[in-house]
C-alpha cells in the first residue's frame, strides 16, 4: 500500500518538472569581453555572457550580441565582434531533469531506509538485552545459546548476531586504549 503512493507521487514529480521547462533545448551561446574594454583599449578578463534562442545558422555576433550592446559599442562593432565566441548548443533537458530526479529519489529511499534502520536498533537491542547471558569463553560459539537451546532458533540467531556485536565493541575499545594510551597494537 505504501508503495503505491510512492509511485505516485514520483510520477507526478517526474510530469510536473518534465513539463515546466525553463530553459530551451536548442540555443546560441556566445562569450564576449565588456564593451568597455574595446572602448577603452584595455585587454580585460571580465567577460560576458549571452545567450539566445535563435535559429543554427544565425547563431553569431551580429544577430545575437549587437542588437543588445550597439548603443554601447556604436562605431566600434568591427572591433568587438571577432573577440566574441558563438556557439550553437543543442541538448536534452529532459534527460537531465530525470537523471536529477533519480538521483534524488535514490537518496531520499535512502534516507529512509536509515531512519527504518535507526527506528529498529533499540528494538533489537531491547530483545537481545533482555535474553542475554554472560558468557566466559567468547571464541567458543557453541556455548552462546546454552547447552538446552537448539541452534536453529530464531532467538539464537539474534544472540548470537548481538554477541558478536558486542565483542567487536569490546575488541575496538580495548584496541583504542592500547593504541591511544599505551601505544601497542593488539594481537
Amino acid at each position: 500500500m505504501y508503495y503505491k503512493y510512492v509511485l505516485i507521487t514520483f510520477a507526478a514529480t517526474c510530469v510536473l518538472l518534465v513539463s515546466g521547462q525553463s530553459y530551451e533545448d536548442k540555443r546560441c551561446k556566445c562569450v564576449c569581453p565588456s564593451p568597455s574594454a574595446v572602448l577603452n583599449n584595455t585587454a580585460g578578463s571580465d567577460r560576458r555572457l549571452y545567450i539566445a534562442n535563435v535559429q543554427p545558422d544565425k547563431c553569431n555576433c551580429e544577430v545575437v550580441i549587437l542588437p543588445r550592446v550597439a548603443d554601447d559599442i556604436r562605431g566600434h562593432e568591427q572591433e568587438f565582434c571577432p573577440l566574441c565566441e558563438c556557439k550553437y548548443e543543442n541538448r536534452n533537458t529532459t534527460i537531465i531533469k530525470v537523471v536529477v530526479i533519480i538521483v534524488i529519489w535514490v537518496i531520499m529511499l535512502l534516507v529512509v531506509y536509515m531512519g527504518f534502520l535507526i527506528c529498529l536498533d533499540p528494538l533489537i537491542n531491547k530483545r537481545a538485552k533482555a535474553s542475554y547471558q554472560e558468557h566466559t569463553n567468547e571464541d567458543d560459539e557453541g556455548t552462546i545459546s546454552g547447552p538446552s537451546q537448539p541452534m536453529g532458533a530464531r532467538g539464537n540467531v539474534l544472540n548470537r548476531v548481538t554477541h558478536q556485536q558486542d565483542k567487536w565493541k569490546r575488541q575496538v575499545r580495548e584496541q583504542r586504549r592500547n593504541i591511544y594510551d599505551r601505544h601497542t597494537m593488539l594481537n
